[in-house]
Order: C-alpha cells, then structure tokens, then sequence
C-alpha cells in the first residue's frame, strides 16, 4: 500500500475545491529552508524537484546525482525541523533534453539510466518528457517531434521507471508542450497556447502507447499533463496569463477524471493570475528561477549594507561577493552566453538582474560559496544597523521591528525568499489542505 497526498489534492480539486500545490523546482539549500519554512507555517506537504539540467546519473550542474539530492533534502529537512514524511521528491523533464546533441538510442539509453536513478532513490513524481529532438530524429530544429514517437519514448521512459520501482510507486506527468527549462531566449509578444486538439491527441496516444507496454497499472498513475495556458519570462519581459485565452483549454480537463494541468515557467506571475491558475485547473505550479531570484536580491542588498557599514574597517575583510560572482560568470559563460543579448552594458546587467536568473547555475562555485561565507559571518558578528536595513530590505526591516523575524543574514534570506512562497502557499490555498493530509488516497 502507498500513500498520494498528491492523489488526494487533485481529488479534491475534481470536486471543485480550488486547492492545487507549488513544485519547488531548486537544487539551493536557502531556497529550500525557506520553502521548508513555509510548509511548517502552512502545517502543508512539500513538492521539491530537481530537472534533468541540474541532477543526472552524472552529477548535472550542482554535482548531485539523484540520491545524493534525497540525501541533501534529509539534511535540510532535519536542520530546519520539517518532518521529511511530508517531502515529496519529483523529478523534472526526465527525458533525453541533455543528451539532445546525440543519436536517439544513445540519448534515450541515457534517459532511460537517468530515470531508473531518479525512482531507485525514492522521486515519486516523475515527469516523462521525451518532447527533445535528438540528433538523428527526422525533420529540423524548428519543427516539433511527433506525436507518435513522443509518446512511445515516453512510455519506453515509464517502463524503466515501473522495473526500478520497489515500494516507491510513482505518479507520472506526460506532456509535449513543455516551455523551455529556465524561461524563453527571446522576447515574445505573445504566447502560444496549448490547443484542445493536442491535449486530446497526447492523452490519447501516451495511454495506447503505455498500454502496448503493459503499463496499465502505470496509465491509471498518471495525474497531470503539462501545457502552455500563455504565459512566460525571459531575460526582461513578463507574459501574464490570460484565463479569457486558455478558457477553452481549461474547460476540456474537466473531461478527465483522473487529470489535472501542470504548469512550468509560472515564476513572476502576480497572486491575483496565479490563483486564477489553480481556478482554472492548473493545479500545480512549478516555481524555480523566481525564488533564486529573490535569493539573489537578499544576497545583493546584503553584500550592499556589508560595504556601507564594514567597508571602512580595517579589521574585517569584506566578501565582496558581487564581484566575485560577476568574475567566475565572466570566466566561465557556459550557463548565460546563449540568454542574455545586447552590448556589453546591457549583457553586464543582465549577469545580475535578469528574470531568467542565470547566476543560480554558479552559487555552488567554491570562490561564490566562500564568499557568501564571508558574507554572513561578517553581518552575523556586527548586525546591520536597522536605519541601513530600511534602505536596503524595507519589508524584512519592518519585520525585525515587529519582532517576526531576528537581525540576522539568514533570517533575512529565509524571509525575502518566502515572500514568493507566501504568494504560492496563498494562490494554492495550502493553509486549506492540513486536513486533506491526514487522509491519505492509498494505492496498493
């Protein structure tokens, strides 16, 4: 017997109860205390994921394989006294996206091993994404895969989940109109939405494909299908939802018992859409670069309030982390160079303060890691004054003032990141699924 709080959210959303749930999509250890935080104040369950971009069966960009990521979210759940039962671990575009520079049968091996890895460490929501071209599949890079070859690769994918499995059963999430990981590379006008013709048509040949497979049992685990509703960021542009636009592609889920939306890049969208969001069946969210985003933002203004406050001081070293940062992105342009256009001002300020968020691809760097060190030891032994912290954090000044929160960089970070995951935790109505919790769908 297993135990589906997520079956159980999904459930009661199918009667009409506008509930839904956030994914956390981050391998960044403030992000997810703070997230942890917040599921402690909503007495809630976590959804944690990590994509195939940043935890492979080789170590991705933060070095972690998926075990090793299981590992690194006990520890933060034990340091941050959140009881790890209420974790679920997903795993994101789990397909052949890094290996899309390779024939087929050696990308999709790949993707079959990465997989296997995912569930064989204990991820119970897994995504199929099989969307990627490979090298040697017919057509160009400007044409989409088709259907048909999609959903075979999928189910090929679950079939490689389903013999990993042991008593870690997963949930599935299919889905071709998969926005690409990180936000868009250019600036759209407007966004193409997911058609009711190919949700039908995915739906549709993804079951006949797991069913050639024998993977019945697999097909009734299947709980959402990601689509595009319309909305997007990039570099310096935000694209809102518009529930009038997706209206017609809201209303055919409700001809799926079983079926929710899942929606990617909903990072930046204000409470008021992304409430509209689970309202319209786009019941789980998935938030990434928005909250490392923030992280960065607290990291700024506190590297800030370390210059104007220490900076004169000829016993204390300042970390001067901007620098730092700047220095090893400029070294090494392998995560930003493709992203970010323009001359050589605009580019510089893009490495910063772009909404695509580049610089979460470094913080695991050892130079930015020792001097983000440096960092909060200097704030935590001479706290900031509290005249310099309105400057520089005006929300969490007021809440150190109310006595919410201590003057210290750590609950600084932690508290400027959750202003995202209070707006999530609202929009997903969180605070109402203590009780949904403590019913549990179980499957055997």
């Amino acid at each position: 017997m297993v135990e589906y709080p997520l079956i159980k959210i999904i459930q009661e959303h199918k009667k009409g109860n506008p509930v839904g749930i956030y994914s956390v999509c981050s391998v960044n250890r403030y992000v997810l205390e703070a997230s942890m935080q917040q599921a402690k104040i909503d007495g809630s369950i976590i959804l944690i994921e990590s994509t195939s971009n940043q935890v492979d069966q080789f170590g991705g960009y933060s070095g972690m394989i998926p075990s090793q990521f299981r590992d690194f979210v006990i520890d933060i759940a034990k340091s941050a006294d959140f009881p790890y039962e209420k974790v679920i671990l997903g795993g994101d575009h789990l397909g052949p996206n890094v290996w899309q520079s390779e024939n087929s049968a050696s990308a999709m091996a790949k993707a079959r091993d990465l997989v296997r890895s995912y569930v064989s460490a204990g991820f119970s929501k897994i995504h199929l994404d099989a969307s990627m071209r490979c090298a040697d599949d017919p057509g160009n890079s400007n044409t989409p895969l088709d259907f048909e070859t999609i959903a075979l690769r999928s189910a090929q994918l679950c079939q490689e989940a389903e013999n990993a499995a042991n008593a870690n059963i997963p949930l599935y999430v299919i889905g071709t109109d998969v926005p690409i990981p990180g936000g868009a590379q250019e600036n759209l006008i407007d966004m193409h939405i997911t058609s009711v013709e190919e949700v039908e048509q995915s739906i549709d040949l993804t079951k006949k494909a797991f069913l050639s497979l024998g993977l019945d049992s697999a097909w009734e685990r299947v709980i959402a299908i990601v689509v595009q509703p319309g909305l997007e960021f990039g570099d310096s542009f935000i694209i809102e939802y518009n529930r009038d636009k997706a209206r017609e592609l809201s209303k055919l889920i409700e001809n799926y018992q079983n079926f929710v939306y899942e929606t990617h890049s909903t990072d930046y969208q204000s409470q008021e859409t992304l409430q509209q969001l689970v309202e319209d069946h786009f019941a789980i969210l998935k938030v990434g670069p928005w909250l490392t985003f923030s992280f960065r933002e607290a990291v700024f203004a506190l590297a800030d309030m370390e210059n104007e406050y220490l900076g004169s001081r000829e016993n204390i070293t300042i970390s001067q982390i901007r620098q730092v940062i700047d220095q090893i992105m400029v070294k090494n342009q392998k995560y930003w160079r493709k992203h970010y256009q323009g001359n050589e001002s605009e580019i510089e300020l893009a490495r910063k303060f772009s909404y695509s968020d580049r610089i979460r691809y470094y913080w695991p760097d050892t130079s930015i890691t020792t001097a983000l060190n440096r960092l909060i030891k200097n704030l935590t032994e001479n706290p900031v004054p509290l005249n310099l912290l309105s400057q520089y954090m005006p929300s969490q000044y007021y809440s150190v003032r109310q006595g919410h929160i201590k003057n210290t960089p750590l609950e600084l970070i932690r508290n400027k990141i959750m202003e995202v995951t209070q707006i999530y935790a609202y929009a997903t109505n969180s605070r109402k699924q203590d009780s949904l919790h403590k019913t549990l769908i179980k499957v055997s």
